[in-house]
């Protein structure tokens, strides 16, 4: 993202009205989150039309698909995103941004108002772990390399980190970029390697990488100074960010060096996954689905004819993906 003269307030609001999934950022900063702080500590509410409503992010847990997204609305599928079901106790209405299992049963997710949830059952019940109602800096992703050990991200460099399995949460504080006095860069996707590499996407082509567990950061020079909104590392190792426009650099050294992928459309990619296969694919909002054949190298794009806003993805079974939107799953 790059910087408005007018402020961030301004700029949060260009990256709401070109991307569904941080319109969360505009609500940090215009105070715009359904209903106020009072209602967020509330439980989310069963609703008729929870299968539409606008999905931010899906993983598996198992075999089950697990999808997270406004007024706290967490869906499950257990059969490959034929049908989705709403989750049956949530104790927390936020916007829910990121989704993430160690396991089939044990999981977090984050969101506005600094809201972190966890399940122990596979998705049917989440407890609330953390929330911060006093100040709005909404959390955009998680990431958990065991049952104990987690970090979560977000709004101007937030960094939060467990070793108790979300018991408690300790905030890091991130180094200034380059050529900066403060650390205010939004962090909008955290992930690891095998190695146990951490890395952050963020705004203005950044990457940040930690390869001590957490204990210090270092930006990466991309070449590049739109937002990278998500991450993955594929199998082989190779660390893969995109964003705006239908940008996407990877790396097959750690993050040393980076390379642009060549892409045939221009959607701004909101999420990626590998599949069993070994096809990476990812989500557009022009209604862009991607394709990557070469480990990245290179994304054909095929634009839906709905033209369905793509928020996420995750890996069915038979190497096929499961698509959803601001309208909830597509198919």
């Amino acid at each position: 993202m790059k910087r408005f003269p007018f402020g961030k307030r301004f700029a949060a609001c260009c990256i709401a009205s070109a991307f569904p999934a941080l319109a969360t950022v505009a609500a940090a900063t215009a105070g715009t989150d359904q209903g106020g702080p009072e209602l967020r500590v509330q439980p989310a509410e069963q609703l008729m039309t929870a299968t539409r409503t606008q999905i931010l992010a899906a993983t598996r847990a198992g075999k089950r698909i697990v999808a997270v997204g406004d007024f706290g609305v967490v869906l499950l599928s257990d059969d490959d995103g034929a049908t989705f079901r709403q989750a049956r106790s949530v104790r927390a209405r936020s916007t829910l941004t990121s989704v993430t299992f160690v396991d089939d049963r044990t999981g977090w997710a984050v969101g506005h108002w600094g809201t972190i949830l966890k399940t122990v059952d596979g998705g049917e019940t989440w407890a609330l772990e953390r929330s911060d109602v006093a100040s709005d800096r909404p959390l955009f992703s998680v990431y958990f390399r065991n049952a104990r050990e987690g970090f979560a991200v977000g709004l101007w460099s937030l960094l939060l980190h467990t070793i108790d399995g979300g018991n408690t949460w300790t905030e890091i504080k991130v180094p200034p970029p380059p050529e900066s006095k403060k650390a205010d860069t939004n962090l909008y996707h955290i992930f690891a390697n095998a190695r146990g590499t951490l890395f952050i996407a963020a705004e203005q082509g950044r990457v940040l990488r930690s390869a001590d567990g957490g204990a210090s950061w270092h930006y990466l020079n991309t070449g590049y100074t739109g937002s990278f909104w998500t991450g993955a590392v594929t199998r082989d190792g190779t660390a893969i960010v995109a964003g705006l426009r239908g940008t996407v650099y990877r790396s097959t050294d750690d993050g040393e060096h980076w390379q642009r992928a060549a892409t045939s459309l221009q959607g701004s990619i909101t999420d990626i996954e590998q599949l069993e296969n070994g096809d990476i694919v990812a989500a557009g909002l022009d209604g862009d689905e991607y394709t990557s054949h070469d480990g990245g190298v290179s994304f054909q794009g095929v634009q839906r004819a709905d033209r369905a806003a793509l928020t996420a993805v995750a890996a069915a079974s038979g190497s096929k993906p499961v698509w959803f939107s601001k309208n909830g799953p597509v198919r």
